[in-house]
């Protein structure tokens, strides 16, 4: 049954969640805030759309580059370069990102007459990411359920999955992962370097990814 939206970026999380769940996704939506590496995440969130044949809605948000501060949103010269756990990446959080981009999808849920919003949240994200934790996902939900007319849930299936073992899952189901993009400083070719390319690396190195 197709009962749910997914909040899709084009990156590797979000895409595997989106071929996982694919039989239940009725609707994938994407946001364009204004980061540095925005344009090259939706294009490949527009590619996994059509080839699975799942509705695409983007929508722009050019207030959070106005109004917020972050290196995300800054150009690729001020992202900084290291580990997710190193205290220079805490420069990379968008305020709030996660709580408006699903008060956002969760009206366009109800407005749909779907049942659940799926968020492709994990384990790396809690280090750094306020609105990726645990607790900020069932207070969340709690608010979500509350506030919509059919009762909408918020679903996170991998808030306690290592990206190790989210791209386990991806090989299971023959993804490609040359078809999405990590990097945030957002040129032609990924860096290399900042935090979630290294990350991306080091997922894709421990789960045999290349040794397939």
């Amino acid at each position: 049954m197709k009962d749910s939206l997914i909040v899709l970026s084009g990156g590797l999380d979000s895409t595997t969640m989106l071929y996982e769940y694919r039989d239940r996704i009725a609707l994938a939506l994407s946001f364009h805030y204004g980061s540095n590496h925005n344009d090259k995440e939706l294009e490949f969130a527009k590619l996994h759309c059509e080839r699975l044949e799942i509705p695409h809605m983007v929508i722009r948000l050019p207030f959070i580059k106005q109004f917020f501060k972050s290196s995300l949103l800054e150009g690729a010269e001020s992202i900084p370069e290291g580990n997710y756990n190193d205290d220079n990446m805490k420069s990379t959080v968008v305020p709030f990102r996660n709580g408006i981009m699903l008060s956002i999808a969760a009206g366009i849920a109800e407005n749909n007459k779907l049942q659940y919003v799926m968020l492709a949240n994990h384990a790396g994200d809690h280090f750094i990411y306020p609105d990726c934790r645990p607790e900020f996902v069932e207070a969340m939900n709690d608010a979500i359920s509350a506030g919509t007319m059919n009762g909408v849930q918020l679903l996170t299936p991998y808030t306690h999955l290592t990206k190790t073992e989210i791209v386990r899952h991806g090989m299971q189901l023959g993804i490609n992962y040359e078809e999405t993009w990590s990097c945030y400083k957002g040129g032609e070719t990924p860096c290399g370097v900042c935090g979630t390319c290294r990350e991306r690396e080091e997922a894709l190195q421990e789960a045999g990814y290349y040794n397939k």
